[in-house]
């Protein structure tokens, strides 16, 4: 799905001095944008065929490491380079920043010119063309939450992260009021999305002080993942911008609600035919969707780490917070970690919320497609709709309580070898596993405080 604006229109608005900037943008493994900012007049000359990057920019952490016992890139090897190919149908112009255009890139091999496997696209673009096989493709929707304090970035750092100001000083779902208080922000990251090519929906008020939520329309699986990215790079600048932070962690404090990323999704034919629609079947479902769930629920353990890729992504999950804490699906009950929405409707879709606000949209969206994918290739049956409080339910199915169970998962999983590729799994563990490492050895002021004088 394009943004509908094109390499002409850039042409066009760099000749008449509307657009001095491009950022040629890739993905990183934390879902971030990473390239460079050229000059507008070169990038339409000869920078929108391909560019260049550092190859360990897929195979880092949150803090730029190098981090070693990568199979792909590592100083072994130099760290060489990447090539950046624009994707021109990303092409669209950033309202929020002046006289500024962006482009998504694919990673290619330097060498090949071929993609590179484990880079977040790349794994998405691989599960999509799995379906277009099948003919099929997937519709998404990922909705996103996210806190907003008073504070810029550069104050609460500062600050140390502590005594934050909470745009709001009480729980603000669906709440009219407060929200027209936090609209500077609110209504410019609304207005913005919409002149960057992103049909906004709707923001409101979330569970939590603070909370918000920003919806946008659904897509096709790429062109969802990609307003994703583009939505949380977006919300930032804009928010800083204000003199504002926001934040998408998915537990920042403990007495808030989490903030989760719910996704949304459904199989059409490529003539646009709604597959999990069946007027004569329960709920409205179809076969078809039948065996989706089915492979949704088989695998839900597997694919937790790519909706929850970090030691924080789990202190979400807690009971009564709206977080789910169990992998089963249910008919409309915001307990369930699987909610069927639109029964009866060519809306009918299955809404994953497990995962949270920190997950990349890409790495998500392209392992819940290989987990249905299986379901339907193996016709799997699907269970009973759970019924009831699933947080108080006995002996159901559990979303893993540790990264370090959801990395087991992971790499032990056939399915996601077979779908995503060895090397793909291996590098994803390799994250994950660096990510345990770095909290293991580190001193939570939680441990200092309990233990300085007591223990």
């Amino acid at each position: 799905m394009s943004s509908s604006y094109t390499i002409e229109d850039l042409r066009k608005d760099v000749a008449e001095g509307r657009i001095d900037t491009v950022l040629a943008c890739q993905v990183d493994m934390q879902g971030r944008l990473m390239g460079k900012r050229f000059q507008a007049e070169y990038f339409v000359e000869s920078a929108w065929k391909e560019t260049h990057s550092c190859n360990y920019l897929i195979a880092t952490d949150m803090e730029m490491e190098t981090v070693s016992g990568y199979k792909a890139t590592s100083w072994e090897k130099g760290y060489g380079d990447y090539t950046m190919k624009p994707d021109l149908s990303t092409l669209r112009r950033i309202p929020w920043l002046d006289g500024t255009a962006l482009v998504l890139c694919d990673v290619l091999d330097h060498h090949t010119h071929e993609e590179v496997a484990h880079s977040p696209r790349a794994i998405l673009k691989k599960q999509v063309k799995r379906l277009e096989n099948m003919g099929m493709k997937a519709y998404m929707a990922s909705e996103l939450e996210f806190f907003l304090f008073d504070q810029s970035y550069e104050a609460a750092h500062t600050a140390g992260y502590r005594n934050l100001k909470l745009a709001s000083a009480y729980n603000e779902d669906y709440h009219i009021f407060q929200t027209t208080k936090e609209e500077e922000v609110m209504r410019a990251i609304r207005t913005g999305l919409q002149g960057a090519g992103i049909p906004v929906e709707n923001s409101k008020g979330e569970a939590s002080a603070g909370q918000e939520e920003i919806n946008v329309r659904y897509a096709d699986a790429l062109a969802m993942a990609d307003r994703h990215a583009i939505i949380k790079n977006g919300c930032k600048e804009i928010a800083w911008s204000k003199g504002k932070a926001i934040t998408f962690l998915a537990k920042w404090n403990y007495n808030a609600a989490g903030s989760s990323s719910h996704i949304h999704q459904s199989l059409w034919s490529l003539e646009e035919k709604p597959l999990f629609f069946d007027h004569t079947g329960k709920y409205g479902m179809s076969p078809l969707m039948h065996n989706y769930v089915a492979g949704l629920l088989a695998h839900a353990s597997e694919i937790t780490y790519f909706l929850a890729p970090y030691i924080n992504s789990y202190k979400r999950f807690m009971a009564g917070t709206f977080a789910p804490t169990k992998a089963i699906w249910s008919k409309d009950n915001r307990t369930a970690g699987y909610r069927l929405c639109g029964e009866e409707t060519k809306g009918i879709r299955i809404e994953c919320r497990v995962g949270g606000s920190d997950l990349n949209p890409y790495l998500a969206f392209a392992a819940l497609l290989a987990a249905g994918i299986d379901g339907i290739e193996n016709k799997m049956e699907l269970e009973a709709p759970f019924v009831g409080d699933a947080y108080g339910g006995k002996d159901i199915r559990e979303i893993p309580r540790t990264l370090r169970a959801a990395t087991t998962a992971m790499t032990e999983s056939a399915m996601l070898r077979k779908s995503f590729g060895d090397d793909v799994i291996d590098h994803y563990t390799r994250a994950a596993e660096w990510e345990q490492e770095e909290y293991d050895r580190r001193i939570t002021d939680w441990e200092v405080a309990r233990g300085f004088e007591r223990a």
